[in-house]
């Protein structure tokens, strides 16, 4: 149903139908920005899924060598030997586009390139499950970062899907719909408006003819008076 509030003139005429192509143009580009962004979402959540698996499995191994490292060894001994790390970690945050949403990108540098620097503690009185837990969670320490990017890019690429959802939806029913509605009333008045005037017109020609053709009649009648 056409709003009231809209003028039958030919000049609202054309402002409806620049606002239906834009509505339909903008309606395709968010409709398409729409599919991409479900397509590298599902994406990302299938990474996710895998991810967490590895890390869950990782930091299993690392929970189970730490419990066998501690019933090999006395509780002081291995306080001690996890008590000054020698290695050092400096995370950096960066930030990556993905069809206009900013997803966190996540890098990580250790103080030295050394492997054996995770170790903070000599091996003589330490057990190798020790070794094994520590090695664990050092190699899980990228996935790990890995696994809070995708987790905080799916948490922002949903809300966008969410919102692009919405504003896709309120074109496809409420503004195109609208503005065909629109553009329907007012070519309709128009061509009422140009019919009541070609009717008006042909009445008032009728009615010159017929006051012509009566001021021809007297005109003769007079003429034949005087003769």
């Amino acid at each position: 149903m056409a709003s009231t509030q809209v003028n039958p003139t030919r000049m609202e005429l054309t402002k409806q139908k620049k606002k239906l192509n834009t509505a339909v143009r903008g309606h395709k580009l968010l409709k398409d920005k729409r599919d991409e962004l479900m397509r590298q979402f599902l994406d990302l959540v299938r990474e996710n899924m895998e991810l967490r698996k590895k890390v869950e499995a990782g930091i299993r191994s690392a929970n189970i060598n730490f419990v066998i490292a501690k019933a090999g060894m006395s509780e002081q001994t291995l306080n001690t030997a996890l008590m000054a790390p020698k290695q050092e970690v400096y995370l950096e945050t960066g930030r990556k586009n993905i069809m206009s949403v900013d997803v966190p990108v996540f890098e990580y540098k250790t103080r030295t390139s050394d492997a054996n620097d995770i170790y903070s503690y000599g091996f003589a009185f330490t057990s190798s499950d020790l070794d094994g837990a520590v090695k664990s969670l050092a190699d899980v320490l990228p996935d790990m970062l890995r696994l809070a990017e995708c987790e905080k890019a799916c948490q922002l690429m949903s809300a966008e899907i969410e919102k692009t959802r919405r504003r896709v939806n309120a074109l496809e029913h409420v503004i195109i719909p609208e503005a065909q509605s629109n553009i329907k009333y007012i070519t309709m008045k128009l061509d009422e408006n140009e019919r009541s005037t070609q009717i008006r017109l042909m009445k008032v020609k009728d009615m010159m003819l017929e006051e012509a053709h009566d001021y021809k009649g007297k005109q003769k009648k007079r003429a034949e008076e005087t003769a």
